[in-house]
Protein backbone atom coordinates (compact mmCIF):
# COMPACT_ATOMS: atom_id res chain seq x y z
CA UNK A 1 0.00 0.00 0.00
CA UNK A 2 1.44 3.45 -0.98
CA UNK A 3 5.52 4.15 -1.11
CA UNK A 4 7.90 5.59 -2.84
CA UNK A 5 8.55 5.08 -7.05
CA UNK A 6 11.83 4.94 -8.49
CA UNK A 7 11.74 8.99 -9.20
CA UNK A 8 11.13 9.24 -5.20
CA UNK A 9 7.50 10.32 -6.36
CA UNK A 10 4.79 9.34 -3.46
CA UNK A 11 2.36 6.84 -4.97
CA UNK A 12 -1.30 5.28 -4.26
CA UNK A 13 -0.80 1.98 -5.88
CA UNK A 14 -2.54 -1.42 -3.47
CA UNK A 15 -1.23 -4.42 -4.63
CA UNK A 16 -2.52 -8.06 -3.68
CA UNK A 17 0.26 -10.68 -3.14
CA UNK A 18 -0.71 -14.06 -4.21
CA UNK A 19 1.88 -16.95 -4.46
CA UNK A 20 4.63 -15.58 -6.40
CA UNK A 21 2.63 -12.97 -7.73
CA UNK A 22 1.73 -9.54 -7.58
CA UNK A 23 -1.16 -7.37 -9.04
CA UNK A 24 -2.37 -3.85 -8.69
CA UNK A 25 -6.11 -4.03 -6.93
CA UNK A 26 -6.91 -0.61 -6.31
CA UNK A 27 -5.48 2.85 -5.27
CA UNK A 28 -5.11 4.67 -2.11
CA UNK A 29 -7.33 8.00 -1.72
CA UNK A 30 -4.44 10.20 -1.96
CA UNK A 31 -0.44 9.03 -2.97
CA UNK A 32 1.78 8.19 0.67
CA UNK A 33 4.80 6.83 1.41
CA UNK A 34 6.65 6.03 4.63
CA UNK A 35 3.08 4.51 6.08
CA UNK A 36 2.51 1.84 8.12
CA UNK A 37 0.48 -1.69 7.83
CA UNK A 38 -1.03 -3.92 10.46
CA UNK A 39 -4.04 -6.61 10.57
CA UNK A 40 -6.83 -6.69 12.91
CA UNK A 41 -9.47 -9.39 12.92
CA UNK A 42 -8.15 -10.17 9.39
CA UNK A 43 -8.45 -6.57 7.81
CA UNK A 44 -5.57 -4.78 6.74
CA UNK A 45 -5.16 -1.02 8.04
CA UNK A 46 -2.56 1.71 7.10
CA UNK A 47 -1.21 3.87 9.37
CA UNK A 48 -0.87 7.38 8.70
CA UNK A 49 2.11 8.30 6.24
CA UNK A 50 3.83 10.80 3.89
CA UNK A 51 1.90 13.33 1.06
CA UNK A 52 4.63 15.45 0.77
CA UNK A 53 5.66 18.27 3.14
CA UNK A 54 3.31 17.12 5.75
CA UNK A 55 2.25 13.32 7.14
CA UNK A 56 -1.32 12.28 7.19
CA UNK A 57 -3.32 11.17 10.20
CA UNK A 58 -5.22 8.94 8.90
CA UNK A 59 -6.01 5.26 9.51
CA UNK A 60 -7.52 3.33 6.30
CA UNK A 61 -9.13 -0.10 6.15
CA UNK A 62 -8.16 -1.64 3.14
CA UNK A 63 -9.48 -4.90 1.87
CA UNK A 64 -8.80 -7.85 -0.81
CA UNK A 65 -10.39 -5.79 -3.86
CA UNK A 66 -8.26 -2.32 -3.01
CA UNK A 67 -11.49 -0.92 -1.43
CA UNK A 68 -10.47 1.84 1.39
CA UNK A 69 -12.01 3.33 4.04
CA UNK A 70 -11.24 5.80 6.11
CA UNK A 71 -12.06 4.51 10.19
CA UNK A 72 -10.15 7.14 12.13
CA UNK A 73 -7.82 9.45 12.69
CA UNK A 74 -4.27 9.37 14.60
CA UNK A 75 -4.07 12.17 17.51
CA UNK A 76 -1.13 13.73 15.32
CA UNK A 77 -0.30 13.96 11.79
CA UNK A 78 2.56 10.94 11.04
CA UNK A 79 4.82 9.16 8.38
CA UNK A 80 8.03 7.60 9.14
CA UNK A 81 6.10 5.42 11.46
CA UNK A 82 5.88 1.34 12.36
CA UNK A 83 3.47 -0.56 13.35
CA UNK A 84 2.45 -3.73 14.81
CA UNK A 85 -0.79 -5.63 15.86
CA UNK A 86 -1.40 -7.46 19.56
CA UNK A 87 -4.35 -8.98 19.51
CA UNK A 88 -7.19 -6.91 18.35
CA UNK A 89 -5.08 -3.34 18.85
CA UNK A 90 -2.50 -2.12 16.58
CA UNK A 91 0.37 0.32 17.93
CA UNK A 92 1.92 2.67 15.76
CA UNK A 93 5.39 3.66 17.04
CA UNK A 94 6.70 7.01 16.61
CA UNK A 95 6.97 9.16 13.54
CA UNK A 96 7.32 12.76 12.07
CA UNK A 97 4.67 15.53 11.77
CA UNK A 98 6.63 16.85 8.88
CA UNK A 99 7.55 19.67 11.16
CA UNK A 100 8.42 17.56 14.22
CA UNK A 101 9.11 14.14 15.34
CA UNK A 102 6.82 11.80 17.91
CA UNK A 103 7.70 9.91 20.59
CA UNK A 104 4.55 8.49 21.15
CA UNK A 105 2.97 5.11 21.20
CA UNK A 106 -0.30 5.36 19.82
CA UNK A 107 -2.93 2.47 20.28
CA UNK A 108 -5.79 2.02 17.95
CA UNK A 109 -9.00 -0.73 17.65
CA UNK A 110 -11.69 -1.29 15.31
CA UNK A 111 -14.47 1.04 16.70
CA UNK A 112 -12.46 3.10 19.31
CA UNK A 113 -10.78 6.31 19.19
CA UNK A 114 -6.75 6.30 18.71
CA UNK A 115 -5.19 7.70 21.44
CA UNK A 116 -1.42 7.87 23.14
CA UNK A 117 -0.75 4.88 25.61
CA UNK A 118 3.26 4.98 26.47
CA UNK A 119 5.78 7.64 25.66
CA UNK A 120 9.76 6.47 23.68
CA UNK A 121 12.23 7.63 25.79
CA UNK A 122 13.49 10.03 22.87
CA UNK A 123 11.61 11.10 19.64
CA UNK A 124 12.12 7.97 17.10
CA UNK A 125 11.48 7.68 12.92
CA UNK A 126 11.95 4.54 10.80
CA UNK A 127 12.55 2.05 13.94
CA UNK A 128 12.20 -1.82 13.37
CA UNK A 129 8.42 -2.63 14.63
CA UNK A 130 7.15 -6.34 15.88
CA UNK A 131 4.83 -8.06 18.08
CA UNK A 132 6.04 -10.71 19.63
CA UNK A 133 4.52 -12.58 23.29
CA UNK A 134 2.18 -9.58 23.81
CA UNK A 135 4.79 -7.37 23.92
CA UNK A 136 6.29 -4.86 21.36
CA UNK A 137 9.59 -4.70 19.87
CA UNK A 138 11.13 -1.22 18.84
CA UNK A 139 14.91 -1.54 17.55
CA UNK A 140 16.67 1.37 15.98
CA UNK A 141 15.64 3.64 14.11
CA UNK A 142 16.59 7.52 13.71
CA UNK A 143 16.53 9.74 16.65
CA UNK A 144 17.12 14.09 15.84
CA UNK A 145 19.53 13.16 12.74
CA UNK A 146 21.53 9.79 13.86
CA UNK A 147 20.48 6.06 13.61
CA UNK A 148 20.24 4.54 17.10
CA UNK A 149 21.26 1.26 18.50
CA UNK A 150 18.93 0.74 21.65
CA UNK A 151 16.41 -2.17 21.55
CA UNK A 152 12.85 -1.34 23.42
CA UNK A 153 10.19 -3.33 24.61
CA UNK A 154 6.82 -1.98 25.48
CA UNK A 155 4.49 -4.08 27.70
CA UNK A 156 0.83 -2.62 26.61
CA UNK A 157 -0.50 -4.46 30.19
CA UNK A 158 1.65 -2.38 32.03
CA UNK A 159 2.28 0.82 29.66
CA UNK A 160 5.90 0.79 30.36
CA UNK A 161 8.93 1.37 28.16
CA UNK A 162 12.26 0.01 28.95
CA UNK A 163 15.57 -0.74 27.14
CA UNK A 164 16.23 -4.86 27.04
CA UNK A 165 19.19 -4.58 24.45
CA UNK A 166 21.48 -2.94 21.62
CA UNK A 167 22.25 -3.86 18.07
CA UNK A 168 24.97 -4.29 17.03
CA UNK A 169 25.52 -1.02 15.50
CA UNK A 170 23.25 2.19 14.54
CA UNK A 171 20.58 0.69 12.07
CA UNK A 172 17.37 2.76 10.64
CA UNK A 173 15.12 2.05 7.62
CA UNK A 174 15.07 -1.47 8.86
CA UNK A 175 12.45 -3.61 7.99
CA UNK A 176 11.03 -5.76 11.23
CA UNK A 177 8.98 -9.12 11.04
CA UNK A 178 8.20 -11.56 14.16
CA UNK A 179 8.09 -15.45 13.26
CA UNK A 180 8.45 -18.19 15.78
CA UNK A 181 8.83 -16.47 18.98
CA UNK A 182 11.90 -13.41 17.39
CA UNK A 183 11.91 -9.93 16.14
CA UNK A 184 13.70 -10.51 12.68
CA UNK A 185 15.24 -6.98 12.04
CA UNK A 186 15.83 -6.95 8.53
CA UNK A 187 18.13 -4.64 6.56
CA UNK A 188 18.55 -1.23 6.81
CA UNK A 189 21.21 1.14 6.59
CA UNK A 190 23.76 3.66 8.88
CA UNK A 191 23.64 7.58 9.01
CA UNK A 192 24.96 7.76 5.30
CA UNK A 193 22.32 7.28 2.53
CA UNK A 194 24.47 4.73 0.95
CA UNK A 195 25.31 2.56 4.04
CA UNK A 196 22.74 -0.70 2.99
CA UNK A 197 23.48 -3.49 4.67
CA UNK A 198 22.61 -7.24 3.92
CA UNK A 199 22.21 -8.02 7.52
CA UNK A 200 19.63 -9.87 8.71
CA UNK A 201 19.39 -9.92 12.79
CA UNK A 202 16.77 -11.95 15.54
CA UNK A 203 16.05 -10.58 18.66
CA UNK A 204 15.43 -12.50 21.23
CA UNK A 205 12.36 -11.14 23.46
CA UNK A 206 13.39 -12.37 26.74
CA UNK A 207 16.96 -11.57 26.78
CA UNK A 208 17.58 -8.41 24.31
CA UNK A 209 20.43 -11.04 22.99
CA UNK A 210 20.79 -9.91 19.00
CA UNK A 211 21.98 -12.86 17.15
CA UNK A 212 23.31 -13.35 12.63
CA UNK A 213 20.19 -14.93 11.50
CA UNK A 214 21.01 -14.69 7.42
CA UNK A 215 21.63 -12.50 4.91
CA UNK A 216 19.70 -10.54 2.00
CA UNK A 217 21.09 -11.41 -1.49
CA UNK A 218 21.59 -7.30 -1.23
CA UNK A 219 21.77 -4.67 0.64
CA UNK A 220 18.67 -3.23 1.07
CA UNK A 221 16.77 -0.15 3.12
CA UNK A 222 13.13 1.13 3.22
CA UNK A 223 11.65 -2.31 2.40
CA UNK A 224 8.47 -4.12 3.55
CA UNK A 225 8.22 -6.96 5.72
CA UNK A 226 5.21 -9.17 6.83
CA UNK A 227 4.92 -12.87 8.56
CA UNK A 228 3.31 -14.94 6.63
CA UNK A 229 3.36 -18.82 7.43
CA UNK A 230 6.32 -19.58 8.55
CA UNK A 231 8.32 -17.41 6.48
CA UNK A 232 8.97 -13.67 6.11
CA UNK A 233 8.35 -11.52 2.86
CA UNK A 234 10.63 -8.62 2.38
CA UNK A 235 8.87 -6.36 -0.48
CA UNK A 236 10.65 -3.21 -2.31
CA UNK A 237 13.00 -1.48 -0.46
CA UNK A 238 15.94 0.98 -1.88
CA UNK A 239 19.31 -0.15 -2.40
CA UNK A 240 23.04 1.30 -1.66
CA UNK A 241 23.09 2.37 -5.48
CA UNK A 242 19.49 4.33 -4.73
CA UNK A 243 17.93 2.06 -6.63
CA UNK A 244 14.28 1.32 -5.66
CA UNK A 245 13.76 -2.57 -6.12
CA UNK A 246 10.66 -4.24 -7.18
CA UNK A 247 11.63 -8.16 -5.77
CA UNK A 248 8.99 -10.08 -3.24
CA UNK A 249 12.16 -11.62 -1.04
CA UNK A 250 11.09 -14.94 0.85
CA UNK A 251 13.20 -15.69 4.63
CA UNK A 252 12.69 -18.48 6.06
CA UNK A 253 14.03 -20.93 8.99
CA UNK A 254 17.22 -22.71 7.10
CA UNK A 255 15.70 -26.65 6.85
Amino acid sequence: MGGLSPSDVSVPTISLIDGRRARVVGALPAPLHDAAGATLDGRAYLFGGGTGESGSSGILQVDATGSTTRTGELPASASDVGAAAIGSTAYVVGGYTGSAPLRSIVAFSPGARARVVARLPRPLRYAAVGAVGGRLLIAGGTSGTAPERAILVFDPASGRVRQIGTLPGPLTHAAGASLNGALYIIGGRSSSLTGQTRDVLAVDPRTGKVSSAGRLPYALSDAAAVTAGQRILVLGGRDAGGQVHDGILALGPVP
